[in-house]
């Protein structure tokens, strides 16, 4: 499905015409440009991020490309599916492959060091096959704005984000089955609250001008709930769960919260400088947010017990 209120056609410096469509996921803007509506088309989990033509943190412009030859980068990475990482004189190189498309890399994302401007490079084969498709389906979109947080003071948590009628977040965090879902739906059975996502949240320490503190947003990547809102709040708590008996909490100290929360973040390991980079920031959010290890039962006692907590 084509995303029109999302796309805008504007004069290029040619004098032709450029397309461009933007959105924004955790504070993080991408910018499209292209040639055609095609090219800029939001995947329809986008459509509620996009956002107004203007400033973006990255700039992405899509090219049509007849073949998409092998790397001849280092490898930097495989992730043993969908996509590899090779290093670039510019920067970095991100290949995509599918069975439908052969071997070859059906689209490849060519990006400076900073993850501030990129090419992205989709074979002819693509719009052919299956016209409907977006250049940034998953998972591009996602490792796309997972490595430009590694650029600022924020990072990807494998969380569910629900916040009150206060306006204020709670943030609850857990690997796949440790109860994200269930948390979810036993809070919006009963209470009146907001879920910005049942699976992956964005936290970043927001603008100085502000207040400077801890701040989470929803991104597209949604659990079992579906959740999915471009909304954000102020973050007050973290929880980490796991299934128990009582509804125990127990507060953790910051050591043992920057472990638990590195355990279930959203890190590119193929550089040290990422991991020390995300390291400091959970040390700086765990110091700001009170983190609790939470071992609960699946009813609405364990939603009384978040309710009645007093730190």
């Amino acid at each position: 499905m084509r995303d029109a209120l999302a796309q805008t056609r504007t004069p290029s410096a040619a004098g032709g015409a450029a397309w461009s469509s933007q959105f924004s996921v955790g504070g993080v803007s991408v910018q499209l440009t292209g040639d055609d509506s095609a090219a800029v088309t939001l995947l329809p989990s986008l459509v509620p991020f996009r956002a107004e033509i203007g400033i973006s943190d990255i700039t992405i412009r899509v090219e049509r490309a007849e073949k998409l030859g092998p790397s001849r980068g280092p490898r930097l990475f495989d992730s043993g599916a969908l996509w590899r990482l090779y290093g670039s004189e510019a920067g970095f190189q991100f290949d995509f492959t599918a069975p439908v498309f052969g071997d070859q890399p059906y689209k490849r994302l060519l990006v400076d060091s900073g993850f501030s401007r990129a090419t992205l490079q989709v074979s002819e084969d693509v719009f052919a096959t299956v016209p409907s498709s977006a250049p940034l389906d998953y998972p591009l979109d996602e490792l796309l704005i997972m490595h430009r947080l590694t650029q600022e003071k924020a990072i990807e948590l494998h969380s569910s984000g629900i916040v009150g009628t206060d306006g204020i977040g709670n943030l609850f965090v857990g690997h796949s089955g440790a109860g994200k879902s269930t948390t979810t739906r036993l809070w919006t059975a009963n209470e009146d609250v907001e879920v910005l996502s049942d699976d992956r949240i964005i936290v970043r320490r927001d603008e100085p001008q502000y207040s400077g503190r801890m701040q989470m947003y929803g991104t597209p990547w949604h659990g079992e709930a579906a959740y999915a809102s471009p909304g954000s709040a102020p973050l007050a708590r973290i929880f980490i769960l796991e299934h128990g008996q009582g509804n125990v909490l127990t507060r953790l100290s910051p050591s043992q919260g920057v472990a638990e929360l590195f355990a279930r973040s959203f890190v590119p390991f193929h550089r040290h400088e990422y991991v020390d980079s995300a390291l400091e920031f959970l040390q700086e959010l765990v110091e700001a947010v009170p983190c609790y290890h939470f071992a609960f039962e699946p009813d609405q006692r364990a939603v009384d017990t978040i309710l009645n907590l007093h730190d």
